[in-house]
């Protein structure tokens, strides 16, 4: 679709401050260090585990509501709110080091993410469609999850001299700042909320799809955070499209974002020296960032190839783990990139399927869904790994593509 001339600055605004928030949002100092920060305070393996349940279950419970709550305010406010709770949060690990503070910073943190998801994704396709451009969603996604890895490493380079300067008080501190700077470029987010539809008396109230619009009702018009649920659950009831749209986004995403948190650990199981960790590590996230720059080639797969790129993600992950071996991380890469783009692609697929109006509901529903999904994939890749081992676990782990991909074969 091509867009006006004079709407292209207002693109280009929107890109340059989507870009700026994603990479602020992960240049996070503390990122390579906390785990060291909780074993120094004192605590034990145990204590650190819990503490990632926490933070996976302020996400999970939040995920929804906080979705629901962005399309009956503002989804901007919200964006602007999500870095200033990882402030507090991070700011509280270093003045009060504790297992209490501790649990608060890691419940800040995950509100915080589950107040960006689905509030993200809405705001900036709905911007993107008042221009008369949502075709450069996948585009502006792929970049925006590109900008998110390149913040992530930018926190793995500058962690090491910031910690040797300052310790971690130097550390939390620059920590804060790049998430106070996140919510003032959030601040500089357009937002104009959709209409909501006049009701159509005519039609009955469970009837999906009156007034000609999928997930459209009599109830469009209510206001307010419960009006807001009932119009997503609805459109994900009525709408097989926008339903298994939701579903693939989980079970495309959850696996290999799992994955990700052991690749440290598979590593090192090449026999690699801990001080080469890091390249390989390094190497995958290059393949991560490739992967979401191919977005607007992605765009041209039909089914049929979207399907086979799930296939050659899976069995690059399942030979690069199994190889065993330090040049099997190029396997790997080339997996993650696949893996990404898929990732990419689902959601473009959910948010084209979306016609209602609470866009960051339905998209907070296939965050949830993802969630908690990870989470089960934790407790069972755990079982498992002790097992077989990380390779084997890795090979097997990648299996359930092949189902996602004979259902879209066969859907």
């Amino acid at each position: 679709m091509l867009v006006a001339p004079a709407r292209v600055p207002a693109t280009r605004r929107l890109a340059a401050t989507l870009y700026g928030y994603a990479f602020l949002t992960d240049l996070v100092l503390l990122y390579p260090l906390y785990v060291l920060l909780f074993a120094g305070t004192g605590l034990s393996v145990g204590q650190i585990s819990s503490l990632f349940v926490l933070w996976a279950a302020a996400g999970i419970v939040l995920e929804v509501p906080s979705g629901v709550w962005a399309d009956a305010v503002s989804r901007r406010l919200l964006l602007c709110l999500a870095p200033l709770l990882a402030a507090a949060g991070f700011a509280l690990w270093v003045l009060l080091p504790s297992y209490p503070a501790f649990a608060v910073g890691f419940l800040l943190w995950g509100a915080g993410g589950a107040l960006r998801s689905g509030a993200l994704e809405a705001l900036v396709f709905t911007e993107l469609e008042r221009l008369g451009a949502a075709g450069r969603y996948a585009r502006l996604i792929g970049r925006t999850r590109t900008a998110e890895v390149l913040g992530a490493v930018g926190s793995g380079v500058l962690a090491g001299p910031v910690f040797a300067l300052g310790g971690y008080l130097a550390v939390s501190a620059a920590s804060v700042v790049t998430c106070l700077l996140a919510a003032a470029v959030a601040a500089r987010f357009p937002e104009h909320r959709p209409s909501p539809p006049a009701p159509v008396p005519s039609a009955a109230p469970d009837e999906p799809g009156a007034g000609g619009e999928p997930g459209k009702g009599p109830g469009d018009d209510e206001p307010g955070w419960l009006g807001s649920l009932r119009l997503g659950l609805r459109e994900v009831r009525a709408d097989r499209r926008v339903r298994a749209a939701v579903l693939l986004v989980a079970a495309v995403t959850a696996i290999w974002g799992g994955l990700d948190e052991y690749t440290g650990l598979l590593a090192a199981d090449t026999g690699m020296a801990e001080v080469g960790v890091p390249l390989l590590l390094l190497l995958v996230w290059a393949g991560v960032t490739v992967g979401g720059l191919l977005a607007p080639l992605g765009e041209r797969l039909s089914h049929r190839g979207y399907a086979g790129l799930l296939v050659f993600a899976a069995a690059a992950t399942a030979a690069g783990a199994l190889l065993r071996h330090p040049a099997g991380f190029v396997l790997l890469a080339a997996a993650f990139a696949a893996f990404q783009l898929a990732t990419v692609l689902a959601d473009v697929r959910l948010q084209a399927r979306i016609a209602g109006s609470a866009r960051a509901t339905v998209t907070s529903l296939a965050g949830m869904a993802t969630d908690l999904t990870i989470v089960a994939f934790y407790g069972g890749y755990g079982l498992l790994a002790g097992a077989v081992g990380n390779p084997v676990a890795f090979a097997v782990a990648v299996l359930p593509y092949l189902l996602v991909a004979l259902w879209l074969l066969i859907g």
